[in-house]
């Protein structure tokens, strides 16, 4: 089968500079005048015994002021990459400007956000005709000589079209290990998670149906997608939120206890009150898409006991006690510090629960789901023509 590696790899304004309201929120973006671990995960590749697969690094900024720049740090970086015997190829938002040209005018494609690039890499797989799209992050490292072996073994057969792997953490444990704060008592997604890691990581089969799914390792096949995109609409959480829309539509999620890769995240540029606002929009956003939905044909109906323990505790109606609570006791514990700013925006997070009344998340992603058929329809005869701008490295 053929393989198409894809790592997107994140950037921001030098640190100096910090992190403007307006930028695009990702967890930890690079400042330009860093090296990144970009570079680190390509090298940790040569461990793997299995190279027959093609590698794209996909380079986004969090700002448009800063794009070009991005473009040439992240293609000088990974042109010093020791890999051998793997075709590098690169794209970033010059490329798909350029590629965007030659075809009928799409919203689907766009570098702006974290849903939208994962779409972007899927269009480039279906370009490059690969039957499995693997996503890496860039905070990773490859430690399994037969991972790619393992991502093979059961992707496309017996209707298994998407297969999710799991992080190893630092202390080499796929546990999350953190000292629990006050603030925390009612917002336990770590908690939650770890139940959801115990049951579906910690004990066999070894491929079993998941509720929830790792961004950075994660393999899909053609089959599914080719007719299901990411949520553009979704802030953060997209894989999660891929796995609910995957589901809606009958496709099954499998999580491979074997398929590992570790994990190594720098911190996060962020306050905490902020990266609790990026989830609560995410959860507001899919419970309601979840409430939306309208019984149609091939349709599976998704409740959110279906996604339990996580990221089905957080999808239900006492979403906004969760959020009230946290709020609070976060805002306690700014104001005790006398951080008088931190302590406002804690307390502006509980406005974040309104979504306009307008919106349908569902019939959203309906018309996006739609449209990317159509984009991949029309774009079938097209590939050689438009592969032409993904930029070979090596």
């Amino acid at each position: 089968m053929k393989k198409a590696v894809f790592i997107p790899s994140y950037w921001r304004r030098k640190k100096e500079e910090g992190i403007k309201e307006e930028d695009i929120f990702y967890d930890h973006p690079t400042p330009l005048d860093e090296e990144g671990t970009i570079l680190r995960t390509v090298d940790s590749m040569n461990i793997l015994n299995d190279k027959d697969f093609l590698l794209v690094v996909v380079a986004v900024a969090n700002c448009s002021e800063i794009e070009s720049d991005v473009e040439r740090k992240v293609k000088d970086i990974v042109s010093k990459t020791a890999l051998k015997d793997v075709p590098i190829y690169f794209f970033s938002h010059s490329c798909l400007k350029d590629m965007s040209s030659a075809f009928k005018e799409t919203s689907v494609l766009s570098l702006k956000g974290y849903p939208n690039v994962r779409n972007v890499c899927l269009f480039l797989a279906h370009l490059l005709s690969s039957e499995i799209c693997i996503f890496i992050d860039d905070d990773e490292v490859f430690e399994d000589p037969y991972f790619m072996e393992k991502a093979s073994e059961f992707i496309g057969k017996d209707e298994i079209y998407a297969i999710a792997g799991y992080y190893i953490q630092e202390d080499g444990s796929w546990k999350l290990k953190r000292k629990k704060e006050k603030w925390e008592t009612y917002w336990d997604i770590y908690e939650r998670m770890n139940q959801a890691f115990e049951i579906t990581i910690g004990r066999g089969p070894r491929l079993k149906e998941t509720t929830f799914a790792f961004g950075g390792n994660m393999i899909l096949h053609r089959k599914l997608f080719e007719k299901i995109p990411f949520d553009p609409y979704i802030n953060r959480g997209e894989d999660i939120d891929y796995l609910i829309g995957a589901k809606m539509f009958g496709y099954k999620f499998y999580l491979d206890n074997l398929l590992s890769i570790k994990h190594l995240p720098p911190e996060k540029p962020y306050p905490v009150w902020r990266i609790i606002r990026e989830d609560i929009c995410r959860f507001v956003y899919e419970r309601e898409k979840i409430r939306s939905q309208r019984k149609i044909k091939g349709m599976h109906y998704v409740k959110p006991e279906e996604l339990d323990p996580y990221p089905g505790a957080f999808l239900k109606d006492d979403l906004e006690e969760k959020v009230l609570k946290t709020s609070l006791l976060l805002a306690e514990y700014y104001r005790k510090k006398g951080m008088e700013r931190d302590e406002k925006e804690a307390l502006r997070n509980i406005e974040f629960l309104k979504m306009k009344k307008e919106e349908d998340p569902f019939m959203h992603f309906l018309k996006v789901k739609e449209e990317w058929e159509d984009l991949i329809k029309r774009t079938e005869c097209m590939k050689e023509r438009l592969k032409r701008y993904l930029l070979r490295i090596k």
